[in-house]
């Protein structure tokens, strides 16, 4: 009898975590053979703790509550729960309700005809016209220049098979992308669809500062455009240079004007001054990159693991 483990990052969820819980036991629980909830409260400083313990008194058999020492960010979280669960394959779920708890047996019955990797792809999504523009963009870049297996539309939860849990777990990376991970890993990947919905309670915390670090950390990681973005723009100012220094010495000696164009100069040393820092800013994000994986800082550190009534378990880092 096959086993799934449902992981949900928690950051900030206290409004959402009771009616969470309520929602996946109406519409995925009874599709399920057997089944583990394991939550992951990734730094909260509201009572997100006291309620996901809360949840686990109800059904101490299936919940499990893992704490971490402060905030990862939502990848890191998403990797303590891979690092604990015991299921066959193991589905990402978000605290917030947005997407459908429906969803968790559609793509368990897609892993149960021998998908490996199964993606929940976003059909429609209730965001106001800016955070689509911005995410649509985010997409079409990835699609573009890192790898055709993102969907247009994009996903942030997916169903794994156990084997692709332990790939997972072996990347030593750090500043990534969890979902590009998945995607590069490759194995045979099927998808699902759904419609993301407006969130009805609390205040989401995926900042614009998060947003931007997902972008640069996916193509940082995963794609050549910075490095190739760079050599372009010293390609583009050889040339222009050039064409410069011809059109002086043109005029110099054939129509005997002096040199001149003193606002023009100015404007190019400013505009090339600025490229130069553009650039030394991109080696900056790649020596950074290098740096912190030099450390080899665990993603993660775990403060407590309660599972059961009273069971508890500490341990730091990852295994």
């Amino acid at each position: 009898m096959s086993r799934l483990s449902i992981i949900i990052p928690v950051y900030y969820n206290e409004e959402n975590l009771q009616d969470l819980y309520a929602d996946i036991k109406e519409k995925a629980i009874p599709h399920l053979a057997d089944y583990e909830i394991v939550m992951v409260d990734d730094g909260s400083g509201d009572d997100s703790w006291k309620i996901m313990n809360e949840i686990r008194m109800k059904d101490p058999e299936h919940v499990k509550c893992v704490k971490l020492s402060r905030n990862f960010g939502e990848h890191a979280a998403l990797l303590a729960g891979f690092s604990i669960c015991t299921g066959d394959c193991a589905v990402t779920k978000q605290a917030d309700l947005q997407e459908d708890s429906a969803l968790i047996p559609q793509m368990y019955e897609s892993w149960k005809k021998g998908n490996d990797v199964v993606l929940a792809v976003r059909k429609s999504r209730v965001d106001s016209a800016g955070e689509k523009a911005a995410a649509g963009l985010y997409y079409k870049i990835i699609n573009r220049f890192v790898t055709r297996e993102m969907p247009e539309e994009g996903t942030d939860c997916y169903l794994l098979d156990r084997k692709v849990i332990e790939v997972i777990k072996k990347f030593d990376e750090r500043n990534s992308s969890l979902t590009l991970q998945v995607l590069w890993a490759g194995f045979k990947t099927d998808r699902v669809y759904f419609d993301r919905q407006g969130r009805e309670k609390g205040k989401g915390r995926w900042t614009f500062a998060k947003k931007f670090k997902l972008a640069a950390d996916s193509l940082l990681s995963f794609s050549y455009l910075p490095i190739r973005l760079m050599t372009w723009m010293g390609v583009i100012f050889d040339v222009l240079s050039l064409i410069l220094i011809i059109n002086v010495i043109i005029e110099y000696f054939c129509v005997g004007v002096t040199v001149r164009g003193w606002t023009m100069l100015v404007c190019i040393v400013l505009f090339a001054a600025g490229a130069i820092m553009f650039m030394l800013g991109v080696i900056g994000e790649y020596v950074w990159r290098t740096l912190d994986a030099s450390r080899n800082r665990p993603p993660f550190l775990i403060d407590e693991i309660k599972s059961g009534e009273q069971g508890m378990d500490r341990t730091e880092g990852r295994e």
